[in-house]
């Protein structure tokens, strides 16, 4: 009888790579997708598929408890954070249908979807992390802009609350015009005011169990997708990555896990940009999930979807020749809306286009 695997956010981008992740290893298992958006549901590519409340929703609980009664599956993965802290307010409900699941406590998760307490974290653990504070009222405001600007007097203001894309995300130096912002957003008490570091950032992706790491592997991000779109040119949605590896970067994201995890377990993705020292500030910890370029990695022959499904369902470890960054540097997954990805490197980019002559 084949194994059962439930992945929630089904069809959307965040989940959309870790179905096909999982569909991609060939091993045969049951892939079923829940998702509260029908037409994301319509494209996702689980072999079958449930529309359930959104998990703002009272009926959510029981919809959830009821297709574990009816599917029983074996695994369970949640792939958003904000749907995860839901569910494990009933976890022993949960995991009293049978279902597995490899996640960190409720605190960490507590801790990871808001931006200032991990911060917090960071910085009592002795990481370099940006100047950071809760902007209660404009006295706080006027406060980050006098401290906290570069040399333009630009801070980076952000909402500290779950959700991602660069929610809330505005680079200004303008007292009047930040409050304008912070009003609309009513984000007194909220938002956060930020040092602004460099355009350089760096994800340091990694997989746990019972505390000690089990694989790891860093990537740069070169450009946001449909950045015109956002006034802070942030969107969430990564259009060019690369593969790399740094022993700081790893250093670091270790030393920001082990910050808010005595125990960690699950996966662990560690956002970092770097301060004009050249140094990765950890900048917030995607919790529980996959980023939504994982099919890069798979691609590329680290499959971490499949990794995390086997320690869960048969115990089994990865045999891998390192555990840190085990693909090759210089790998390139390139995103764009409506049509496929494309793995790559830079040389292949340059053999392949061609080039006007110069004139006269």
């Amino acid at each position: 009888m084949k194994a059962k695997i439930i992945i929630t956010g089904a069809g959307s981008a965040q989940s959309n790579g870790v179905i096909n992740s999982l569909l991609m290893s060939g091993d045969g298992e049951e892939i079923i997708g829940l998702g509260s958006d029908a037409a994301d549901l319509m494209l996702c590519k689980a072999h079958k598929k449930y529309l359930m409340p959104h998990s703002s929703s009272p009926d959510y609980k029981r919809a959830l408890l009821s297709v574990l009664e009816t599917e029983k599956p074996q695994m369970l993965h949640f792939q958003h954070d904000a749907e995860l802290a839901v569910a494990l307010r009933f976890e022993d409900e949960i995991r009293a249908t049978g279902v597995q699941l490899l996640v960190p406590d409720y605190e960490t998760i507590a801790v990871c979807v808001h931006k200032y307490a991990s911060w917090e974290k960071f910085r009592d653990a002795g990481i370099v992390v940006p100047k950071n504070c809760i902007l209660q009222a404009p006295d706080d405001l006027r406060f980050a802009l006098q401290e906290f600007g570069d040399v333009e007097g630009k801070i980076w203001l952000r909402s500290n609350a779950i959700g991602g894309g660069g929610k809330g995300a505005l680079p200004t130096n303008n007292f009047e015009e930040a409050c304008e912002w912070i009003d609309k957003h009513q984000g007194w008490g909220d938002f956060i005011a930020a040092e602004l570091l460099t355009t350089r950032t760096v994800t340091w992706l990694s997989i746990w169990k019972d505390g000690e790491l089990v694989v790891s592997q860093a990537r740069r991000r070169h450009a946001w997708a449909h950045s015109a779109l956002s006034v802070s040119g942030v969107t969430g949605v990564t259009k060019i990555s690369e593969t790399c590896s740094d022993p700081q970067v790893d250093d670091i994201g270790m030393r920001a896990v082990k910050a808010v995890s005595a125990t960690p377990n699950g996966i662990y993705g560690v956002d970092m940009t770097y301060d004009r020292s050249g140094i990765p500030n950890p900048t917030e910890i995607n919790i529980s999930r996959f980023f939504t370029t994982i099919q890069f990695f798979t691609e590329a022959g680290l499959n971490m979807p499949k990794i995390l499904k086997d320690i869960v369902l048969y115990g089994k470890a990865p045999q891998l020749p390192i555990k840190m960054n085990p693909l090759p540097d210089g790998l390139l997954w390139l995103r764009a809306m409506d049509c496929p990805p494309l793995l790559t490197t830079q040389e292949e980019i340059d053999r392949s286009l061609l080039k006007p002559r110069a004139q006269g």
